[in-house]
């Protein structure tokens, strides 16, 4: 029973996160192996919406490192254990709480050997700046548990690279890119641990690098992403972006390029705020004003959608039944959610 409601929140949150994004675009989904354990290596831009795009569109249903942190709301922690999350401590959460990742490991470990898939962030962090940052050894330490307690046990390394087209602006667009797999066995070298821990830690790394925008320069990231705007890139193809960066640094002259926004642009933006004017307002009165990391604004909107769009549908309904009746209750109704999923697929 429990599969089945799992699958069919899947199955309706996959649904929604099609209405939310103008566009998603999954590549490489045959690189994941089917019935091996996998762990799933993302970089980390958008905080929760990267969680459920993977888990909605990867082919398997795996389990999530989760920081600790949201577990420590009894009804939150039981929601998310049932949708396979499993806490993973940080030095923020305190240094006492470390010890607790030993039985996180544990878990993996098990979970790795009933062949399972688990999701995790290397990164350590969210953050929307278009380049993929260090990578902890977090990873290389489940890893090597899994090896020393189950020597022979075929693991495998897919690396994920999310690119979004504005992380934190609406209407959006996102493309997921699934790399090859790294198979464990053919790396890992019993007699020298620690050099097989950099080589994962570097093939993982080199693999994002290619599968989402890199923008090695902290110090012209700026400049450069200023450019890259210019120039009309098309973060959804990050491959032509990462081949483009190359003769681009702060000095590279940019000619000026008309923007393609008219006056139809304009026009539906104008006509999706006025009817959804009650949202609008709501949304950004009092919700985004609270939400103090920009990683988390498209989360919130998301979540805020989910939540308040059906009962808005429902009031224009309501209220078209009181000033009209049902049959063109009705209409209105449609013809307001058809108008809004094409401003969100078109604009």
């Amino acid at each position: 029973m429990k599969d089945l409601i799992y699958k069919i929140v899947r199955a309706v949150v996959k649904g929604l996160l099609h209405l939310y994004f103008g566009q998603i675009v999954v590549r490489g989904i045959e690189n994941v192996p089917r019935n091996k354990p996998v762990l799933f290596l993302s970089n980390h831009q958008n905080a929760f919406l990267d969680t459920i795009l993977i888990g909605t569109a990867c082919g398997r249903s795996p389990f999530f490192l989760t920081r600790a942190s949201v577990f420590k709301n009894k009804i939150l922690k039981s929601i998310f254990t049932f949708f396979k999350m499993i806490p993973i401590y940080r030095i923020r959460d305190g240094i006492k709480s470390l010890k607790n990742n030993e039985q996180t490991f544990y878990i993996c470990t098990e979970l790795l050997a009933k062949s399972e898939a688990i999701v995790l962030f290397p990164e350590g962090n969210h953050n929307l700046k278009r380049r993929v940052r260090p990578l902890s050894k977090g990873f290389t330490r489940i890893i090597l548990s899994s090896l020393e307690k189950f020597p022979d046990l075929d693991i495998y390394i897919v690396p994920i690279g999310l690119n979004y087209k504005n992380g934190a602006n609406f209407p959006d667009k996102v493309a997921v890119f699934y790399g090859e797999p790294i198979r464990v066995q053919d790396v890992y070298n019993a007699q020298d641990v620690v050099r097989s821990k950099d080589i994962f830690i570097k093939l993982v790394h080199e693999q994002l690098k290619t599968l989402t925008t890199h923008i090695e320069s902290e110090k012209d990231y700026d400049a450069i992403i200023e450019k890259l705007e210019l120039l009309g890139a098309d973060y959804l193809v990050p491959e032509n972006i990462n081949k483009s960066l190359i003769p681009i640094t702060e000095s590279t002259k940019i000619p000026e390029i008309k923007s393609s926004q008219g006056w139809f642009d304009f026009f539906s933006k104008f006509i999706f705020l006025l009817f959804n004017f009650p949202m609008v307002f709501s949304w950004r009165r009092f919700i985004k004003p609270k939400i103090k990391e920009q990683e988390f604004i498209s989360t919130m909107r998301f979540a805020f959608s989910v939540i308040a769009y059906p009962f808005y549908y429902l009031c224009i309904l309501v209220l078209g039944i009181f000033f009209w009746d049902i049959p063109i209750a009705l209409m209105i109704s449609i013809a307001l959610f058809l108008g809004n999923l094409t401003y969100t697929k078109f604009s």
